[in-house]
């Protein structure tokens, strides 16, 4: 009877330590290997508490109402060896669960102590870069407040065709339509040969940047016969075609395409390939 009663409490004290083990487990765990142990470790121990569990019901159930043993034995000897066993193995069970426990536990420790560490050194890394970041800044408006000055100080404007030329250029490639339009406008009051006809293309380019298409047609169109023979005219064509079909005119846009063909039957393949393309906008045979 006592040696019943010791395994019960045994098999209890074990319960409650496994119970422990798993709340651990399912508490503590602060990264992700810790979640695996739970799913692992976790799993097996609870199988070797419902193990213990259904041992200890059939030992309970064994004692019957008013706490009775079951039966005796025909072999009383051997009967009293069967319990001194089951009393052994029990002590064992709860030995090694105890030892499980106390290894998850110190691996649950190992890894908080490792998050804790990962956490400070991510701190450190943010707090850094936070004041680089405010370092830069700090730079970047003193450089800017040194050079205020100088850019404050207004650039001189273009006069001569070639000076008005490339700052209307450098606009448009800035899409500073406006900006383009009055440097070509300027430089046409007294630009004469290449650079007139660089003038003239120019302003057709600024008038179509601005969306004006009737008046970046006949622009164009005035560039072309400036100069009808020019590495420029082939352009000017193809701008002439762009505008119209940007103005729905599809009619007209190919028939500046087939002058386009028939005066240059070999034009560059930039200019052949755009050809293609406003060809097939505008359904030209």
């Amino acid at each position: 009877m006592n040696s019943r009663v010791k395994a019960v409490r045994v098999v209890r004290h074990g319960l409650v330590l496994s119970g422990l083990a798993v709340a651990l487990m399912g508490t503590a765990s602060p990264a992700g290997h810790a979640q695996d142990v739970t799913s692992r470790e976790g799993i097996a121990l609870q199988d070797q508490i419902l193990a213990l569990k259904q041992t200890m019901s059939q030992m309970q159930a064994s004692q019957g109402d008013g706490g009775a043993l079951p039966p005796p034995s025909a072999t009383p000897g051997h009967s009293t060896a069967v319990n001194g066993d089951l009393v052994s193995q029990l002590l064992d069970r709860v030995s090694t669960l105890e030892q499980q426990q106390r290894d998850m536990r110190g691996e649950i420790d190992q890894l908080t102590n490792d998050l804790q560490q990962k956490t400070a050194a991510l701190s450190k890394q943010v707090a850094d870069s936070q004041f680089a970041a405010g370092a830069g800044a700090s730079a970047g408006g003193a450089a800017a407040a040194a050079a205020a000055p100088a850019a404050a100080e207004p650039a001189a404007r273009p006069t001569t065709p070639d000076a008005l030329l490339s700052a209307g250029k450098a606009a448009l490639q800035k899409r500073d339509y406006d900006t383009a339009h009055d440097n070509a406008e300027a430089a046409l009051k007294s630009a004469k040969g290449a650079f007139r006809v660089d003038a003239q293309f120019l302003l057709a380019q600024s008038l179509a940047g601005q969306k004006q298409y009737r008046q970046s047609a006949v622009a164009y169109y005035d560039a072309y016969r400036q100069s009808p023979k020019s590495g420029r005219a082939p352009d000017a064509l193809l701008g002439v075609s762009a505008s119209l079909l940007a103005l729905g005119d599809k009619k007209s846009a190919c028939e500046a395409l087939g002058k386009l063909n028939n005066e240059f039957p070999s034009p560059a393949p930039r200019v052949a390939h755009a050809a293609e393309i406003y060809g097939r906008k505008g359904g030209c045979n």
